[in-house]
């Protein structure tokens, strides 16, 4: 084949540190857009970004040439800077580890839609079901001591 193609989507998702209730419904979406941003800058796509008071949700698209744990690295690092910065939240860290899953293409418009509407998702239902259902459907191993 001549030249390279391919479709590499993720959902990620990581928490803020203990999983404290940090952000505000204006702070989350400042957050969002800047996290947004930052894939953009990376030189990926931002399908989407959601997620409420204590984790956040991206969709994107990465190139061949990207390494996961490198974009991660730079995303979490550089957003806990300007949480501490623009939204004056002291002190802020996020978690240390994060889920990252993959999906097919077609499958792009039900990720987007559920990661943008994450506040109604969670009037029903935590963060710790959300993640372990999506270790679950996703058949990745863990070891629950590890989770929380």
């Amino acid at each position: 084949m001549p030249s390279t193609h391919l479709s590499l989507h993720y959902h990620v998702v990581f928490s803020t540190k203990n999983r404290e209730r940090v952000f505000d419904e204006e702070q989350c979406a400042r957050l969002h857009a800047y996290l947004g941003g930052m894939v953009r800058g990376m030189d990926g796509l931002a399908h989407a970004v959601g997620g409420v008071a204590d984790h956040v949700h991206v969709l994107m698209g990465l190139k061949a040439t990207h390494c996961l744990a490198d974009v991660m690295r730079e995303l979490k690092s550089d957003s806990s800077k300007w949480v501490a910065e623009e939204l004056g939240v002291r002190a802020f860290h996020w978690q240390e580890g994060y889920g990252a899953f993959t999906f097919a293409a077609p499958d792009l418009g039900r990720v987007e839609h559920y990661v943008r509407h994450q506040a109604e998702h969670h009037r029903v239902k935590t963060f710790q079901e959300e993640y372990l259902e999506m270790l679950k459907r996703g058949l990745v191993q863990y070891d629950e001591r590890y989770l929380w």
